[in-house]
């Protein structure tokens, strides 16, 4: 199994597409992994980007039910909901203002602490429904994938090789 994900083209493409879904790492780890596994932009980019975005309608429509659950079995995890969303109201007006481009520009940011899981944490904090912070946080990865794709494969490889 192991030298399946490794050495076959399938198991580069199973393995960036999984290391794309995970939190934290997402595509801004998975596109410079299959670029050391040798895997193709052309390949990489567009399964680094959909596994990413896969997890964001489920964080969006079901992060407050979790919250809820959070609250429920624990007073610290109730203690680290409540810092959370008091985050989230304090500045909701202003982000509600621009909330597409604002959380667009955040999701694309290829730094720590940005990217899709938490701008779909965000959209939900502040009420953002599926419809309009879906499309945002598609652009934003979008951006972050174009971004990461040219640091880790270079202009010349992208458009030449």
């Amino acid at each position: 199994m192991i030298s399946f994900l490794f050495n076959t083209v399938a198991g580069k493409i199973i393995t960036t597409f999984f290391i794309s879904m995970v939190p934290v790492i997402e595509l801004r780890g998975a596109i410079p992994w299959a670029t050391g596994m040798g895997l193709s932009p052309w390949v990489a980019i567009p399964v680094a980007i959909v596994g990413n975005l896969i997890p964001i309608p489920f964080i969006i429509i079901f992060i407050k039910r979790i919250f809820a659950w959070m609250r429920k079995v624990s007073p610290k995890l109730n203690k680290v909901v409540d810092k959370m969303e008091a985050k989230a109201e304090k500045n909701k007006a202003k982000v509600l203002r621009y909330a597409f481009w604002g959380l667009a520009l955040f999701v694309a940011i290829p730094l720590p602490g940005t990217g899709a899981w938490t701008g779909a944490l965000v959209a939900a904090m502040l009420d953002m429904p599926l419809k309009k912070a879906f499309p945002s946080v598609v652009l934003g990865v979008l951006c972050a994938g174009v971004v990461v794709a040219f640091v880790s494969y270079g202009a010349a490889a992208l458009f030449f090789g």
